[in-house]
């Protein structure tokens, strides 16, 4: 399927490894300019290289920085010439016992998972409806639709994205204009976040990291952990001009773990 959507750019942040990675692939590979941010200078500039490896048509900018900043999002956005396309994403922050957090912590968790993607959006949704074109697709979590107890600063400042997003993509000035919003949902994915979880498991447990690994995925119906290449194809179909018709919407990608109808 021909996304239609070559020659556009697009911004992906956290793209230096894992999803972000794997949605900054999709896309090029389907002749998206990218931007790509991320903190780490060295995996970024590997991940441009490959990047342009898989499509030399394209032009792919990495700008190091931190995308929860003033500073690091103007240099993001002031790399592309226009933002057709974005995608958001930023570490999840620590797991741990509500009562031990206070308000330094809820306020690093809101302004990375909340308040940088609206940051971002505020500053590209206009001219998207104003070209008749924008896609926006944000990196939350699975645990948005089923909350895990230890992940409540997660939780809560995903949460209140997804309560954003809902409004904002339903407004008829951005909906009428081609202008779509959605959230992608992962549930667990081989990343580099998932091995240092389970690593952390296996040191507490004393039990070889294979063992915490393989016990981890048999607890899903799939039996397996996700890829980012899958996740990735599903961004870039959201971006697509096939998707104008799919907003405010939340897509769980979890192998089907969440048991529920709704």
């Amino acid at each position: 399927m021909n996304l239609n959507i070559n020659g556009k750019w697009a911004l992906v942040c956290g793209a230096s490894k894992g999803l972000g990675r794997g949605c900054a692939a999709a896309l090029v590979q389907e002749g998206v300019n990218v931007v790509i941010t991320a903190r780490g200078a060295e995996a970024l500039q590997v991940t441009a290289a490959e990047l342009r490896g898989l499509n030399p048509g394209v032009q792919v900018q990495a700008v190091v920085g931190d995308i929860t900043t003033p500073e690091g999002r103007a240099q993001a956005l002031a790399a592309a010439p226009q933002v057709d396309i974005l995608v958001t994403n930023a570490g999840g922050p620590p797991p741990g016992d509500f009562r031990q957090w206070g308000r330094e912590a809820w306020m690093a968790a809101l302004d990375a998972n909340m308040l940088t993607p609206i940051e971002l959006i505020k500053a590209v949704v206009d001219g998207m409806a104003e070209r008749g074109f924008g896609r926006i697709v944000n990196i939350t979590s699975a645990a948005v639709k089923a909350p895990i107890d230890i992940l409540g600063l997660s939780n809560g400042a995903r949460s209140g994205l997804t309560g954003f997003v809902a409004g904002l993509a339903r407004q008829p000035q951005l909906a009428s204009r081609n202008v779509t919003l959605n959230n992608l949902l992962p549930g667990p994915f081989d990343t580099d976040r998932l091995h240092a979880v389970m690593n952390g498991e296996a040191q507490r447990s004393g039990r070889p990291l294979a063992d915490v690994m393989s016990a981890r995925a048999a607890q899903n119906p799939s039996r397996r952990f996700g890829q980012a290449a899958e996740f990735g194809a599903t961004c870039a179909f959201l971006c697509s001009a096939h998707a104008g018709y799919i907003t405010g919407q939340n897509i769980l990608m979890d192998g089907g773990a969440y048991p529920g109808t709704f």
